[in-house]
């Protein structure tokens, strides 16, 4: 009898010590989301009916604790460590507005679209197809022998990254570099309006499209925003969801857990 209720007694005890354990990973995992902009299905944007837009969850993927905070309405990222956060969810057919600025000269920073969320060993940022987003001193500050990067390559860039081709609109090499300058300096507010529609993108910049690309191989995954060892601040991200296409396993991001 006593041999039986020690090992009851064992086993609640282990029991009790994995709820304490979950209960823990929860915390932690509920701590690491940040809620920040909105998301809106578009067949109930045009209903008619009045409806209430879902937050949106981060989650960090690889930086430290301290680099993403909510401030008020905005989201800074401090940009150390480089590295990024992802949405909770995956997205596919969507337009996505925000606003950024830079509060460093030469600031770097960007967002991945149908990314998979997983860091490379040697350059810590995911697959997808990034939207750059440098600030304008950028090229004065990383002059190549001698001669200035075009002002094109700072703002709106467009390119695939981790195994992600696609097509460019405007061909720099491989990447699709914006075909006007509508990008202001640091401490001014950018907007970007991304249009991501079966595996084409569309980029307008303060008003203005002037960039994209096509044929991406990844057509549905994460939302990434990047830290990229510059301060650079957020608001009013907005997502609306589009009607889903024909959208293959092979074009979609495996699931991170």
């Amino acid at each position: 009898m006593r041999a039986k209720i020690n090992r009851l007694s064992n086993y609640l005890c282990a029991v009790m010590l994995s709820f304490s354990v979950l209960a823990a990973t929860e915390g932690i995992a509920q701590e690491r989301h940040i809620a920040f902009g909105t998301e809106t299905d578009f067949t109930k944007l045009v209903s008619g009916k009045k409806i209430k837009p879902q937050k949106i969850n981060w989650i960090n993927v690889n930086t430290a604790s301290d680099t993403w905070r909510r401030d008020g309405d905005l989201l800074i990222c401090s940009g150390e460590p480089i590295g990024v956060m992802r949405s909770e969810k995956q997205y596919e057919n969507y337009i996505l507005t925000v606003e950024w600025r830079h509060m460093e000269a030469g600031g770097n920073s960007g967002m991945f679209m149908w990314s998979d969320a997983k860091p490379g060993e040697q350059n810590r940022l995911p697959g997808g197809v990034e939207v750059q987003m440098l600030e304008l001193d950028w090229v004065n500050l990383n002059t190549r022998d001698g001669k200035k990067p075009p002002i094109a390559y700072v703002h709106g860039e467009l390119f695939g990254v981790g195994g992600v081709t696609t097509m460019p609109d405007n061909p720099r090499g491989e990447r699709s570099k914006s075909i006007e300058n509508r990008c202001k300096g640091k401490g001014e507010w950018n907007h970007y309006e991304v249009i991501c529609v079966d595996g084409t993108i569309k980029l307008s910049v303060n008003g203005k499209f002037v960039n994209g690309i096509s044929q991406s191989t990844i057509k549905k995954g994460y939302l990434c925003l990047e830290s990229e060892g510059a301060e650079i601040h957020f608001r009013n991200l907005r997502i609306v969801e589009l009607a889903p296409g024909v959208t293959t396993a092979s074009q979609t991001a495996d699931t991170v857990y």
